[in-house]
């Protein structure tokens, strides 16, 4: 896999946890807790972490891609 592909997999991950944490404020303040929405988002937002966590620690653990410090 590129490196430009395994860059783009994680930006779009964090594009989507981004995207449900607004939606879940959007619901939260136009359901005014009359609906599930904002639990369903919030939820899908945890589950996109999750799995993002898994991915690159899953990725480390296989070689594809390698860690590196802070240059300075």
């Amino acid at each position: 896999m590129s490196d430009s592909l395994k860059t783009l997999l994680i930006i779009a991950f964090l594009i989507l946890i981004v995207w449900n944490l607004g939606a879940g404020l959007y619901y939260m303040l136009v359901d005014k807790g009359t609906t599930k929405r904002t639990v369903n988002a919030l939820t899908r937002r945890i589950a996109l972490s999750v799995a993002l966590i898994l991915i690159v620690l899953l990725s480390i653990w296989m070689g594809w891609i390698t860690p590196h410090g802070i240059q300075g």
